[in-house]
């Protein structure tokens, strides 16, 4: 309300991935890398998958008569992120399971390191373009719903708290949760042995559903205020921010600490992460949405969640292996 659509929806998918972001850097310094990669990468997909299904579903059961809809370019634009996000990571697992590095072991990192460098600059890129070269990208596509989301500013458009009781809470609540992630991030392995479940699924599954509440509370309120440009800024503005800075971030930050943390995330995981992007691609290149698709993004998250529970990640040994 204060800021706008544009730069509101990043704030959301901002302060929404600093869960993750703090767990990432938590975990980290402890060495454990296979964690940061695997909690990163579930927030993707539980964003992509689950956070916006539930906004499509929602809004569509809303709005049943209608097809809701929202700007088309927006949505191609980071959808060319997420595929380029997934190029940066296939090359160095590719790299590494044909072993045809020139160093082994040496080159997949170098080759990690510089590519998300390179990553930084087009989000940094990015962000210049959404909030400098466009002064809005949420142009709504029709004089009909132009006049709805008057109408509907005019009946309940009223800020709560002000704004900078607003930051100020946003402030307090980040560095609360960089408080617990620590004791989080010293439960997973524990938590993994007791219960008896994958570690690779308490990082890809659990941490990101928890983590991603913010944002799945705010896109399906957004979705059901018919706001669903915001929905989207949240849902996948968060998984390019994460895709195109928090992992190129954490890879870059590993290299100040001196742990290897590269963009391998093995073959099972990127591939998961391909096709998770070509399908949302698909489901959003028609600029609408309806409350199937919704529930199809859903299911699709459902069968991701049940392959990553029979999914047992290879032993850490393994890569430091000459071939």
């Amino acid at each position: 309300m204060y800021t706008g659509p544009t730069v509101g929806g990043l704030l959301n998918a901002t302060f929404g991935n600093a869960t993750e972001l703090i767990i990432a850097i938590y975990a980290l310094r402890n060495g454990m890398i296979r964690v940061v990669q695997l909690s990163l990468l579930g927030s993707i997909l539980s964003n992509m998958l689950l956070v916006l299904g539930c906004a499509f579903f929602c809004g569509g059961l809303v709005f049943y008569r209608k097809e809701q809809v929202f700007n088309k370019a927006s949505a191609i634009v980071n959808s060319g992120l997420l595929l380029m996000a997934v190029m940066g990571l296939l090359f160095p697992a590719v790299l590494h399971f044909t072993h045809t590095e020139v160093h082994y072991g040496k080159s997949e990192l170098a080759l990690s390191r510089f590519s998300s460098c390179i990553m930084l600059g087009v989000y940094a890129a990015y962000l210049f373009f959404q909030l400098k070269s466009r002064k809005d990208p949420y142009i709504p596509l029709s004089e009909d719903e132009s006049q709805n989301r008057e109408n509907e500013g005019d009946n309940d458009e009223t800020p709560e708290i002000g704004k900078w009781e607003s930051v100020i809470w946003l402030l307090i609540m980040t560095a609360w949760i960089s408080v617990l992630s620590e004791y989080l991030v010293d439960a997973i392995e524990g938590t993994s042995h007791a219960w008896n479940i994958p570690i690779a699924f308490i990082g890809v599954i659990l941490l990101p559903i928890v983590g991603n509440a913010a944002e799945h509370a705010g896109a399906i309120m957004f979705a059901m205020k018919d706001k669903l440009d915001i929905s989207l800024g949240v849902a996948i503005g968060s998984s390019t921010q994460i895709s195109m800075f928090g992992i190129p971030f954490c890879v870059v930050v590993g290299w100040i600490m001196g742990k290897p943390m590269d963009l391998n995330f093995q073959l099972f995981e990127t591939a998961t992460l391909f096709i998770t992007v070509i399908v949302v691609a698909f489901f959003l290149q028609e600029g609408s949405s309806n409350y199937f698709k919704g529930l199809m993004l859903i299911l699709c998250y459902v069968i991701v969640a049940a392959s990553f529970f029979v999914h047992e990640d290879p032993p850490p040994e393994e890569k430091s292996l000459t071939p």
